[in-house]
């Protein structure tokens, strides 16, 4: 069970309308690499996941819900003063077509959200060696978008996720050690 604290995990400020932006960010929303994909691949891993690095699983699983928020908040505010035109220069004409300002999960090209995105082995070492790459390509893919925003009040926001994911990386790193060493420990001889 979870408890919901009504405000974002990190403050999300905007300076600009910018329906450019928020296209890209749109693969961090509903992309392959996205926080969505990273919260249905942890929910769902934990359940053939050991005892010992269970929680981890649940924990980040539920942070990366909180992440999902914050992107769904920017791409709001970065869109909700766009006149259909500038969404059509933007290239989320055809977003705008079908949803309105709604959001939608679906990547930066608009393709829609897919459970092909996310991996369950059912091997624990195997899983988190996933994570851990779906953890490097989320930071990457936030670096990226960093790198073509020019609103310093939304990369503050983004550096926090960025950071974020470096953490997460690092805890599955800490499980498949924890893992391996256990494993290592039940050889009979």
């Amino acid at each position: 069970m979870w408890y919901y604290e009504k405000k974002l995990q990190y403050p999300v400020k905007v300076s600009t309308c910018n329906p450019m932006l928020a296209k890209f960010l749109i693969e961090q929303y509903g992309g392959a690499d996205g926080e969505l994909a990273a919260a249905l691949r942890y929910m769902n891993q934990r359940y053939t996941i050991p005892d010992k690095v269970v929680g981890l699983l649940t924990d980040i699983a539920t942070e990366e819900f909180s992440h999902l928020e914050m992107i769904a908040t920017m791409i709001y505010k970065l869109t909700k003063d766009a006149t259909p035109e500038m969404l059509k220069e933007a290239g989320l004409g055809d977003h705008y077509v079908n949803h309105d300002r709604a959001l939608f999960y679906q990547n930066a090209s608009g393709v829609p959200f897919t459970a092909t995105y996310i991996q369950a082995k059912g091997d624990p070492i195997a899983d988190l060696y996933e994570d851990i790459a779906a953890e490097e390509k989320a930071r990457a893919t936030y670096q990226w978008i960093i790198d073509l925003s020019d609103d310093t009040d939304l990369n503050d926001s983004l550096k926090f996720l960025r950071e974020r994911e470096i953490v997460h990386s690092q805890r599955f790193r800490e499980a498949v050690e924890i893992l391996k060493d256990d494993r290592d420990k039940k050889k009979v001889f």
